[in-house]
């Protein structure tokens, strides 16, 4: 089991703000902008009331996930899925569903499945590959992503214990 640092109280009003609604689960950043905004975070796999959370990184800065959703209204989710060799999505999404169960802290509920986005195969949201590349993940989607749009200088942060 591992497990990783609670959000700051800062963390937590900047990330309220850029979803527009109170996180239904603990989380922690781990990429920020330079000057400290929160760009990704990593939910625990389960929400306060035990329901199973899919998707442990979560792309929550703006500008970036309005560009992200421009390419999938181009068509960017088979587009993207089109350029990768199918084993090493494959990988990406078996590499994210271990650190998922490696993250898990309620035992006794129901866990979350799938890879990336939630899916087993295919790719299901460019926001999620491009947050979990972002984490430090070798994700090819994610790769692609972060090639098609224009990123800021990040910094990723230690989170864990």
């Amino acid at each position: 089991m591992s497990t990783f640092r609670d959000a700051s109280s800062a963390d937590l009003v900047a990330v309220e703000e850029l979803l527009g609604r109170p996180p239904a689960g603990r989380f922690a950043v781990v990429v920020r902008r330079l000057d400290g905004r929160p760009v990704v975070i990593e939910n625990e796999p389960h929400l306060r009331d035990g329901t199973p959370m899919p998707t442990l990184f979560w792309l929550v800065d703006r500008e970036l996930h309005a560009a992200v959703s421009r390419l999938e209204g181009a068509n960017g989710v088979h587009g993207f899925e089109s350029l990768v060799d199918p084993d090493t999505l494959a990988a990406a999404h078996d590499d994210y569903a271990r650190r998922r169960d490696a993250a898990l802290v309620q035992l006794d509920a129901v866990a979350p499945t799938g890879g990336v986005g939630g899916t087993r195969v295919g790719v299901k949201c460019l926001h999620a590959h491009l947050a979990n590349f972002l984490s430090g993940a070798s994700d090819p989607v994610g790769a692609l992503v972060a090639d098609a749009v224009e990123l800021p200088e990040l910094r990723r942060e230690d989170v864990r214990d």
